[in-house]
């Protein structure tokens, strides 16, 4: 059977695909996907990218599998490097850390000059993202975060416009830190999500007050009394 079924944090990013999109799925994995995505007519062509071995041998034989070879090219590169430029109208990047995905996109800034739309799934430090997407003129239109399999995910959609717009009405530092559509909607996986994150950091902040100071310690505590700061302001 021609199917595939998504996990729900890669649905969440499929949905965000615009229709007759050309597609590059940059760490494709089994590309599941670009495949969902061709299967499902929200991409009219695709591309999975890969930097190791077994993924991208994993990836093509998902492609080959289900007779899509000719709608999906399966590319072994490190990050944007897979695709030429002006290819790709729709970039998805997901299932990595927030510091690897900055460093894809500002290594791979020449091929995004044609890219209308950026889906990007963190799993952790979605703040590196923002402000880079902040800093190079990518306006954030929308965020989601989810839960699952005891992991909060935050999902995060950007096109090229005015990066401060989304911004408008909120704090600057504690919405890039935390999200300006999420502190708006604030739901339940988000309250979860930043009342763990305040504990966390409390509690390490407690920590750093019992050991000798030095000037590296009085900065790192500095950063932490700020940051908590930022989520006590939108928590209140």
């Amino acid at each position: 059977m021609k199917d595939i079924q998504l996990s729900n944090r890669l649905l969440t990013v499929a949905n965000y695909i615009p229709p007759y999109s050309v597609l590059a799925d940059i760490g494709s994995d089994h590309a599941y996907l670009p495949c969902y995505a061709i299967l499902n007519h929200l991409a009219k062509k695709a591309i999975a990218g890969e930097i190791n071995d077994g993924p991208y041998q994993a990836a093509f034989n998902q492609v080959a599998r289900l007779g899509l070879l000719s709608k999906i090219s399966v590319r072994k590169g490190d990050g944007l490097s897979v695709l030429k430029k002006n290819e790709a109208t729709c970039i998805t990047i997901a299932g990595m850390g927030g510091t690897l995905i900055k460093k894809i996109l500002e290594e791979g800034k020449e091929k995004l000059s044609k890219v209308e739309r950026l889906i990007l799934q963190p799993n952790i430090y979605a703040i590196e993202i923002r402000k880079w997407l902040y800093e190079n003129g990518w306006e954030l239109i929308d965020e989601k975060i989810l839960e699952e399999d005891g992991h909060i995910y935050e999902v995060l959609v950007a096109e090229k416009g005015v990066p401060s717009r989304s911004y408008e009405g909120v704090s600057l530092e504690s919405a890039i830190l935390m999200g300006p559509f999420l502190i708006k909607e604030r739901n339940e996986t988000f309250l979860k999500k930043w009342e763990h994150e305040l504990y966390h950091w409390e509690q390490v902040l407690k920590q750093l007050n019992e050991a000798k100071e030095t000037d590296v310690l009085i900065k790192k505590k500095s950063e932490i009394h700020h940051m908590i700061s930022c989520i006590k302001e939108v928590m209140k």
